[in-house]
């Protein structure tokens, strides 16, 4: 999918100033991952070709200059990573096993970040991620300039232990039903 404003099923996406969805999208980003969920990002869309969030600039996620933590930014990119590569590789298990992320200009506190995550490559054995991150426009809530791009690499098709075998269901939850909230990516 470009960069433009379609959902994956060809749809539009709801407008981010749209409230209806906030709470939702919290609380799937709770159930989906409670680490992104911990320093506020909320999850978007899921699908196995494509996740999006956004996530406030706040202290919490601020190195001591006060713009964004390059770590921030490379875990939204494999968690993001992760969760499409479950769903692509039909739930079973992944891991990651290599994050590339190039930084290419700073977010303050106060300014909202957009994240895409999309598949470059889905194989049998391993899949190739790319991870966006930009800057929000506040006049457009759109894309802004992009802040930094990655490349996460992942094994896949892993055996799922019998222990963690619905480990995916929350993710299968959301996916299955195309859900798409406030984000314009």
């Amino acid at each position: 999918m470009d960069d433009g404003q379609q959902s994956s099923s060809g749809g539009a996406r709801p407008s981010s100033s749209s409230n209806n969805n906030s709470n939702s999208s919290g609380s799937m980003t709770a159930e989906l991952d409670p680490v992104l969920h911990s320093i506020g990002f909320e999850i978007g869309e899921v699908s196995p070709s494509q996740l999006t969030g956004r996530l406030p600039v706040t202290a919490k996620c601020c190195q001591p200059f006060q713009v964004l933590h390059g770590g921030v930014s490379a875990m939204v990119s494999e968690a993001l990573a992760s969760m499409g590569a479950h769903m692509a590789s039909g739930y079973r298990r992944v891991a990651g096993v290599s994050l590339n992320i190039n930084h290419f200009r700073s977010a303050a506190v106060g300014d909202v970040v957009l994240a895409r995550a999309a598949p470059v490559h889905v194989g049998r054995s391993t899949q190739v991620w790319e991870v966006k991150l930009w800057k929000q426009d506040p006049s457009t809530q759109g894309k802004g300039p992009q802040i930094s791009e990655s490349r996460v690499t992942l094994l896949c098709n892993l055996p799922v232990p019998d222990n963690l075998k619905h480990a995916g269901d929350a993710l299968k939850k959301y996916a299955q039903a195309g859900r798409t909230t406030t984000s314009r990516l």
